[in-house]
């Protein structure tokens, strides 16, 4: 099996995960956050192939990306959530496993 549907397989597990915490209420931790950022950027590159569709489901997805990557230490993550979203958007797959493996570092 490739990286990236390792890395693919993790994220819709792990993004489970936190949708199913979050539905209960339950407090997420920043990595969750992060988590969610990453699994509504996906949900929007994979289904629709944009971000638009992302901030319809979570506006401000990319910031809280950014910034948390940026409380959390994950320099690549952080780098790539504050590029201008057009960017993102354009190298998002090429990005993906990189992010993904770095969140999963944490």
């Amino acid at each position: 099996m490739s990286n990236l549907l390792d890395n693919e397989t993790w994220l819709i597990d792990a993004g489970e995960a936190v949708i199913s915490k979050k539905s209960v209420g339950d407090r997420l931790s920043p990595n969750e956050r992060l988590v969610y950022c990453l699994w509504v950027a996906d949900y929007g590159m994979r289904n629709a192939g944009d971000l638009e569709t992302a901030r319809d489901l979570y506006h401000d997805f990319q910031q809280e990306a950014s910034d948390l990557a940026r409380e959390l230490g994950l320099l690549f993550t952080r780098q790539s959530f504050a590029l201008p979203a057009e960017t993102l958007q354009a190298e998002y797959f090429e990005r993906f496993d990189l992010i993904c493996n770095e969140i999963k570092a944490a």
